[in-house]
């Protein structure tokens, strides 16, 4: 689908009329990148790519394209894995990666205010220059940014002790699909004015407006964390061992699992793992006192060898622990490099039901004839099972394994997905596990905000 020329012409006249230096552009070359992201599930190129510069901007493009029924497509950094920021119906890609500002630092308030394309990694480095800590950690943080943060709700490695997004964003400037600017939220640790209406926008996935501006709290950061990779000879009792782990008191701020094909993936790359290892947990713990997390971190590496585990390694420094998170971070494109192509999922189940989830994942794709790697946030139920193949060629036993994986998911009583959103990628799964009258109270939400349907159209919705 595309828009009329007549009308993107109406549209950037009208806009250059407002912002005579707006950056806009309709180069082919230039608005190549936009037309994907880390999804793998093809290339959408925009009629037109914005690079907004301020929320005025901002609001009289939403404006304009409400009137001018435009399709608008929120992008960032173009880091997500469900398709959100593919502009499927072509129009506009509006993008916020110029509003790179990190506003204000307010220690004695606790809170940081930053723009929507400020990234991550930038916000918690800002926070422990004053000895404070912003906990979420999707593994992309050295380049995903925070408006697509806000827009996924995103999680990561540190979510199983502290949370995701959504935990820590306490206020917005939104501008609505209109071309309303308003503020939600608040700025202190309490307020229950009205509806919750951050939450809401937090995880809306670029369909009810745009992030302008994002008050995130922050919490003291704790003085020391220590590391440990533990293998396991299967995958199977690593992933038993992570729930007699929680059940054992001790609370860790990351346990990651690695099966056999991750860790085939990223041979070599320096991560001590013995040979026989066909699975490894890494374990992060953090507290104050040196003594009481070295004295929980004991006991946690005695918990795993009740399960088998092989001997543990632990980090003697920060120089190693940083070590053993590369070679985390390395895990997806090591990945794809194994067979050529993937699709990342993000399910969770319920902690007890990560070993039946894990193995029945595994057993969708043998019969497929594909391989179901499986690594992740395994600590709180969230698992990217990967499924890896060659070409498009394979895509029908591909999408008859994802069609399984998410059956065997809301069976065990999970959700499709924990931080990467429908997007694109979900939206025909997400009747598993919503019933139409829920799928409609919300439709009637998205109606609400953008009577056009301009935001993001496509996505979350069939």
């Amino acid at each position: 689908m595309t828009v009329p020329t007549e009308r993107l012409d109406a549209f950037q006249t009208a806009l250059r009329a407002s912002f005579p230096d707006v950056v806009l552009s309709t180069d082919v070359q230039t608005l190549a990148p936009y037309a994907r992201d880390e999804s793998d599930l093809g290339e959408f190129p925009p009629q037109l790519l914005m690079l907004a510069t301020n929320t005025a901007q901002v609001s009289r493009a939403l404006e304009l394209a409400t009137e001018l029924h435009i399709p608008v497509t929120p992008v960032g950094a173009r880091s997500g894995k469900s398709g959100g920021s593919l502009p499927i119906e072509g129009g506009l890609a509006l993008s916020l990666e110029k509003m790179n500002r990190i506003v204000e630092v307010n220690a004695h308030d606790l809170l940081m205010v930053v723009q929507p394309g400020v990234l991550t990694a930038q916000v918690d480095e800002a926070a422990a220059a004053l000895g404070l800590f912003y906990p979420p950690d999707p593994n992309s943080a050295g380049y995903c940014t925070m408006g697509g943060n806000v827009a996924e709700n995103a999680g990561g490695p540190r979510a199983l002790k502290y949370g995701v997004t959504r935990d820590y964003v306490i206020g917005l400037e939104w501008v609505l699909p209109t071309g309303q600017v308003v503020r939600v939220g608040r700025r202190t640790g309490k307020g229950v004015a009205g509806y919750d209406l951050v939450a809401l926008f937090v995880g809306s996935e670029g369909t009810l407006g745009i992030a302008t501006e994002i008050t995130v709290k922050l919490i003291p950061r704790p003085r020391v964390v220590k590391t440990a990779l533990i293998p396991f000879r299967n995958v199977s009792d690593a992933a038993r061992a992570l729930s007699s782990v929680l059940t054992s008191g001790l609370w860790p701020r990351t346990l990651e699992l690695l099966d056999e094909v991750a860790l085939k993936a990223i041979a070599g790359r320096g991560l001590p793992v013995p040979p026989e290892a066909g699975a490894v947990i890494i374990a992060e713990l953090d507290g104050n006192h040196e003594v009481g997390v070295l004295s929980e971190l004991s006991m946690l590496v005695d918990q795993c060898a009740s399960w088998a585990s092989l001997e543990a390694v632990v980090a003697q420094d920060e120089s190693q622990r940083e070590r053993l998170w590369a070679v985390r971070r390395e895990v997806s494109p090591a990945l794809r490099a194994l067979t050529g192509k993937k699709i990342s999922e993000d399910i969770v189940v319920p902690r007890s039901k990560v070993p039946e989830a894990i193995e029945r994942f595994k057993a969708a794709g043998a019969r497929a004839g594909l391989i179901v790697a499986t690594y992740g946030h395994a600590g709180d139920g969230n698992l990217h099972s990967n499924v890896l193949y060659s070409t498009r060629a394979d895509w029908p036993r591909v999408e008859a394994v994802l069609q399984e994986m998410m059956a065997i998911t809301v069976e065990l009583g999970g959700t499709i997905t924990g931080e990467h959103g429908i997007g694109l990628a979900k939206r025909r799964f997400l009747p598993l596990e919503q019933p139409l009258a829920l799928r409609e109270l919300q439709k009637k939400l998205k109606v609400s905000f953008d009577p056009s349907d301009c935001m993001n159209p496509g996505k979350i919705w069939e």
